[in-house]
């Protein structure tokens, strides 16, 4: 294994904990609407993008074409914040941090309609695999407990919305930066109506919480670029899982909770899918090296 893929896989690991760590954050702080949570994780992830664009001293600049693949990117990722912040206060963490994972499922499903990218057969069968184990961790019944697990695939759909569009904008010339900070922007402008009309007072602990949430997300955003930077998605995103571990590790002696059994069977087919589905991809790069 060369050194850059050792530096990559290093900062997914790193990645996956700060994500991990930003979920337990949001859990901590309470009952608060998902609306407040999304604008102070957000907010502190807008300065972090706006010192980096300083630094760079990079212009905000959007190429023709990119309008509205950038709003759409926003839109999904802003939804599957709210959807994944409502899962995880009504959830064992790691099940909200499994079904979320599901966006790369998602991505392959989006981009037959959005980027008019055939799936091959096996990408079709892992989608059927990765569906089949969620339904492992939702447990579908007519009862409101289904109701968050619902929230928690609909997180993924999001995330899988916003990185097809985040593929699109990079193949026409687009600035991460620029949409990381765009992102930031609109995650934070689009939720005040939510957030003035539902506003619960905050302890100081609870302000912290959400703060270091911020502090989390944007921790997990530059580890995860700096991965992607070190070596290619193909090669390492599979040990961005490694989330559900620390997620079911860190709710356990925060909060003493454990997913049953079932969720276990799901993360099994839902990584091992994963797993196979990197392995695949790993040997489709050597044969056409």
């Amino acid at each position: 294994m060369n050194k850059q893929k050792q530096k990559g896989i290093r900062f997914i690991l790193c990645a996956a904990f700060f994500f991990a760590m930003m979920n337990l954050f949001v859990k901590e702080a309470g009952d608060l609407p998902v609306w407040q949570k999304c604008f102070f994780r957000n907010l502190v992830a807008g300065f972090i993008a706006v010192g980096m664009l300083l630094k760079k001293k990079e212009r905000i600049v959007i190429p023709k074409g990119n309008g509205w693949p950038l709003l759409m990117r926003c839109v999904g990722g802003t939804l599957g914040i709210l959807c994944n912040f409502y899962a995880i206060g009504k959830m064992n963490i790691a099940d909200a941090s499994m079904l979320n994972k599901l966006s790369p499922f998602f991505s392959i499903i989006l981009s037959v309609f959005l980027l008019k990218e055939r799936p091959n057969k096996k990408e079709v069968l892992a989608v059927l695999l990765a569906f089949s184990g969620a339904l492992f961790v939702v447990k579908p019944s007519f009862q409101m407990e289904c109701i968050p697990a619902v929230f928690g695939v609909a997180s993924g759909l999001g995330a899988g919305i916003a990185y097809t569009y985040v593929r699109k904008m990079s193949k026409n010339g687009m600035k991460s930066d620029v949409i990381v900070f765009c992102f930031a922007v609109f995650s934070c402008v689009s939720v005040i109506p939510g957030m003035l009309l539902t506003y619960e007072p905050m302890t100081t602990k609870q302000l912290i919480c959400l703060l270091l949430a911020g502090a989390s997300a944007a921790g997990g955003q530059f580890s995860i670029t700096a991965a992607y930077f070190h070596a290619p998605a193909k090669e390492i995103s599979v040990f961005d899982y490694t989330q559900v571990i620390f997620a079911a590790i860190l709710s356990f002696i925060v909060f003493r909770d454990l997913p049953d059994v079932w969720s276990f069977v799901g993360y099994t087919i839902i990584i091992g899918t994963a797993v196979w589905k990197w392995r695949v991809g790993r040997e489709e790069i050597s044969k056409e090296g």
